[in-house]
């Protein structure tokens, strides 16, 4: 079982390193998370998660239950001073229970930073894509007052040209309506700028947590390679 351990270890390590690759974008892994297959396997993967969660916390337990175990055999053999042979034995047994230790426990972090990770990105990928929206509703709102404000200049330049007052009523009436939809477009333009504001906030927020927890693995990726 700690052969199959040691491979889901280094597993693990492959999908981060996969997952922190610059090149590819939020966006894309989302749409890779999208496909059908994901899709399916997305229906077993709470389970699927619990069950590994569980399997590496009893190996982990195991594992120092051992370290104990044969930490405490070699104080008694060393104290009884019996054969080297056997004081040699214990100490394989300890190095092998300790190795036991390191994987399952690196296993077990690395399983949870595996799904933190992708929850991270994940989020950030919607984040993004919201703030694109926004974006685009921004530029089509800015363009709809451009397009407003051209239509009441031309409007006021009709009313200057013709001298009736019956016109010139009508064209107040029609200048005021205008005003209340420019009014109305200036509102919706705060208020979807707000929106994008918030947006880039929560962009910025999900950046900066996705950093720390990179710079969190790196650091112990470093410690792991040391106790290697």
């Amino acid at each position: 079982q700690w052969t199959a351990v040691a491979a889901f270890l280094y597993g693990e390590v492959g999908v981060l390193l996969v997952l922190c690759v610059p090149f590819i974008s939020p966006v894309r892994w989302q749409k890779i998370f999208m496909i059908p297959l994901w899709s399916k396997v997305a229906v077993f993967w709470n389970k699927v998660f619990l069950t590994i969660i569980v399997l590496l916390i009893i190996l982990f337990l195991d594992a120092v239950r051992e370290v104990r175990k044969y930490s405490a055999i070699q104080v008694n053999e060393k104290a009884a001073n019996v054969n080297a042979n056997v004081i040699d034995h214990i100490q394989m047994k300890l190095f092998r229970s300790q190795r036991n230790l390191y994987i399952s426990g690196f296993s077990l972090f690395l399983w949870l930073v595996l799904r933190r990770t992708v929850t991270l990105l994940t989020q950030l990928a919607k984040g993004m894509a919201s703030h694109a929206a926004l974006e685009t509703q921004v530029n089509d709102a800015t363009e709809a007052a451009k397009k407003y404000m051209a239509e009441n200049e031309r409007l006021q330049e009709a009313l200057n040209e013709k001298g009736s007052s019956e016109n010139q009523e009508a064209a107040e009436a029609a200048n005021g309506k205008l005003r209340k939809e420019i009014g109305h477009l200036k509102a919706e333009l705060e208020k979807t700028s707000n929106a994008l504001l918030k947006a880039n906030n929560e962009v910025t927020a999900v950046k900066k947590q996705s950093e720390g927890l990179k710079r969190e693995y790196d650091r112990l990726m470093k410690e792991y390679e040391r106790l290697q």
